[in-house]
C-alpha cells in the first residue's frame, strides 16, 4: 500500500524512517533518493491511518519498515513481501514492486495530474524518464473523446 500511494522506489521504501511522515503537510520526505536528492511525495489519508494502525503494533525507534534486527527491511524480503501479497490476491499481471510505482505514476495521470507533477513526485531529473514510465490504458485511449468532435462548428 505504501509503495503504490507515494509511487516510491523500492530502495526508497524501505529506507523510509517514522519521522519522514510529516501528516501536518500529508507529506512523505524521501530522504537520499536516487542520485542523492531528497524530495516529498504525497500521503494519502487512507495510507496515514494504515501507518497509524501498522505502527501501534510495529513501533520502531527509527525505521518505519524495520526488519528483526531493527534496521531496514532489505529490498530482497520486501519484493518477497510483495510477491506473497500479490499471489494471495490471485494477481497475475505486473512483476515485482517496481510496478506499482508504474500504477501510481499512470493512475496520476489518469486523474488529469500534469506531468511535471508527476516528475516531481517520481523525483525524476528528466520529463522523458517520467514520459517513459507512464502506461496509458487502451480502454482510457478508446473512450476519449476526439478533439475535432469537441468543436462547435458553424452550421
Amino acid at each position: 500500500m505504501t509503495a503504490y500511494a507515494t509511487g516510491l522506489r523500492v530502495s526508497e521504501l524501505v529506507k523510509l524512517k517514522t519521522s519522514t511522515i510529516d501528516s501536518h503537510r500529508m507529506m512523505v520526505r524521501v530522504e537520499q533518493g536516487k542520485g542523492r536528492k531528497d524530495r516529498y511525495t504525497i500521503l494519502s489519508q487512507r495510507l496515514l491511518e494504515e501507518l497509524r494502525a501498522y505502527w501501534k503494533v510495529h513501533r520502531s525507534k527509527s525505521w518505519l519498515f524495520p526488519n528483526a534486527k531493527g534496521g531496514p527491511l532489505s529490498i530482497d524480503y520486501a519484493q518477497k513481501i510483495y510477491n506473497r501479497a500479490k499471489l494471495r490476491a490471485g494477481i497475475e499481471k505486473g512483476h515485482g514492486i517496481h510496478t506499482l510505482r508504474h500504477c501510481f505514476a499512470t493512475h496520476l495521470l489518469e486523474a488529469g495530474v500534469d506531468l511535471r507533477t508527476i516528475q516531481t513526485l517520481l523525483g525524476h531529473a528528466s520529463l522523458l524518464s517520467t514520459e517513459r514510465y507512464l502506461q496509458i490504458r487502451q480502454h482510457r485511449i478508446t473512450t476519449m473523446a476526439n478533439p475535432l468532435d469537441l468543436l462547435r462548428l458553424p452550421d
